[in-house]
């Protein structure tokens, strides 16, 4: 049997000229600004005009990420289209891929499949350019400072104290600590250095929770970007720097337009990573979805350990956000491996594996529907491998302990496949829900921190090292310890350590390094291993991407 890609499949669906979806969006024609014939820009001003109530907010996340795979981005699409089919207007909200992963192991991020959005090599590659924006935006800032201490640093800037890095929207482990400066006197101030990929970038972070140009102005004069010989902080405003920051940005913070290979409409803005950064897409363009259907679908990155904890604790506290519901997206592979069984051992039937991994599952849902009381649903997204006693022995166990289930076949149907997932979605969303955070953002750092790794993540608590230590009573005393934190640590685990599988327990997390990012409002905790510039695989998935003469790309996806 002939099994197409997902970019065979992109390429044999004619996409609708974007202005046709604009207008199913209800967006008047002044408000777009076309980028070809199927991606659009949406001006800021639709948001500050539009009398449109706001629809129902739905998150989709999922149990703890495997090399199996679990279709948190194509369950999302496939969602938004099987709630058109029902007729509810519904829009779509994602996050716009990195370069990173799409050469390095992962690849494209935009669904699989029959629920894709499209243009698919577009919305991969470049885009309508939001990420070199706000690379642009970040090493003007760099410069801009080293500038400022080669020109007599009046600021009596401490170049041991730096903080801020450059960034590249790339893998590249050979620029997580480099020496630059070097040569003569007028190349530049010798200094330790190093670049974060473009995703785990400050300005990312800003670019994704501000509210407007205003907001994005005031929020980018509040970088740290290092310390003066006092201790004190030196912010990108001490430089003068973000008005030029903010020129960089003002087309690229407005939401993207494009749509679903079903042609419902989807918005795909900003994109930091969950496992090292928030993991939220714009809350510029959540709004805008909101104000253009009935319902509104997002996904934050990863488990809900990860995306969904940092766009319920950080983005949704900062923006006033309240979902109305919640999707959780489970396989029956991935509940193997956290069985116990190999990734190529997962072809075959093995229904006591499935049941050894479903503990993963119930945390996740425990923390979605009993500690931040949002109603939830399980979707089972159905593989080609998954047997029938596989799919009955989770389902079955579900309705037992009173969980909502749906069986999910979108990548292989589209939106026809989650009707019974629509349909579920929409009785939730009825529901009134006593929605709540995860911890008192005035608690202390190390408190709220040990909140997130007990009530989160199932541990025991949190380490933290002399340096952590050091860091945390820095940021207490200069006052800026009541902000949310941002937990960066592997997505393979609820611990930091990816060898515990499954539903760890008794384990404590530790915390290696605390910064503020003053700008995005945010405490950045990193653990384990976590680093921000991740390195290219042994054989990355760009040795396989390729284009012919005409254009046409191979390989992505």
């Amino acid at each position: 049997m002939n099994i197409k890609s997902d970019i065979e499949i992109a390429n044999s669906v004619k996409p609708q000229n974007i202005t046709e979806i604009a207008k199913k969006a209800g967006i008047d024609a002044k408000y777009i600004e076309q980028y070809g014939n199927y991606k659009a820009k949406i001006d800021l001003k639709y948001l500050k005009e539009t009398k449109n109530p706001d629809g129902k907010l739905v998150l989709v996340t999922a149990i703890t990420p495997t090399a199996a795979g679990e279709g948190k981005t194509t369950t999302t699409i496939g969602l938004a289209d099987a709630l058109n089919s029902i007729g509810k207007k519904t829009v779509v909200a994602l996050r716009e891929p990195s370069l990173g992963p799409v050469f390095g192991l992962k690849g494209g991020a935009t669904g699989g499949g029959y629920a894709q959005v499209v243009p698919m090599e577009d919305i991969n590659l470049h885009f309508t350019g939001d990420f070199h924006a706000i690379g642009a935006a970040n090493n003007l800032l760099a410069a801009m400072l080293d500038n400022h201490i080669y020109q007599g640093n009046a600021l009596n800037i401490d170049v041991k104290s730096i903080t801020f890095k450059r960034c590249v929207d790339m893998n590249d482990r050979q620029l997580r600590r480099i020496i630059n400066g070097i040569g003569k006197r007028t190349d530049g101030v010798m200094r330790e250095d190093g670049f974060d990929i473009t995703v785990a970038s400050e300005i990312m972070a800003v670019f994704c929770l501000a509210s407007d140009i205003n907001d994005l102005k005031e929020r980018l004069a509040k970088i740290i970007v290092g310390y003066n010989m006092e201790g004190q902080p030196i912010t990108a405003g001490d430089l003068k720097a973000q008005g030029a920051m903010a020129a960089l940005l003002k087309d690229a913070i407005k939401p993207n337009l494009v749509q679903t290979l079903e042609g419902t409409p989807a918005i795909v803005h900003g994109g930091p990573f969950a496992n090292i950064a928030h993991g939220c897409n714009s809350v510029i363009a959540t709004r805008t979805a909101l104000k253009l259907a009935d319902y509104c679908i997002t996904e934050a990155g990863f488990g809900s350990d990860l995306g969904a904890e940092k766009f319920l604790d950080i983005k949704c506290r900062v923006s006033g956000l309240r979902p109305s519901a919640a999707v959780i997206v489970a396989t029956i592979r991935a509940l193997k491996m956290h069985g116990g069984v190999k990734k190529a051992d997962l072809a075959g039937e093995n229904v006591q594996a499935v049941m050894q991994g479903l503990p993963n599952l119930l945390r996740h849902y425990h923390n979605i529907n009993d500690l931040y009381k949002i109603p939830a649903v399980v979707a089972m997204n159905r593989f080609p491998t998954d047997t029938d006693a596989e799919i009955k022995a989770v389902m079955d166990e579900c309705k037992k302990l009173g969980i909502k289930v749906a069986l999910s076949t979108v990548r292989a149907e589209g939106g026809k496949g989650g009707t019974s997932l629509a349909e579920e979605v929409v009785k939730l969303c009825e529901t009134p829900n006593d929605f709540t955070y995860a911890y008192d953002v005035n608690l202390p750092i190390e408190d709220k921190i040990a909140e997130v790794a007990v009530k989160v993540y199932g541990g025991a608590g949190a380490h933290f090292t002399a340096d952590a230590k050091k860091q945390i009573e820095k940021l207490r005393s200069l006052g800026l310890d009541k902000l949310p934190v941002c937990i960066a640590k592997t997505q393979y685990s609820f611990s930091d350590d990816k060898d515990k599988i499954c539903a760890p327990k008794d384990f404590k997390i530790t915390v290696k390094n605390v910064k503020v990012s003053a700008g995005a409002g945010f405490i950045v905790a990193l653990t384990g291993d976590i680093m921000t510039m991740p390195g290219l695989p042994k054989v990355p998935a760009a040795e396989n991407i390729d284009v012919d003469e005409n254009g046409r790309i191979s390989g992505l996806f």
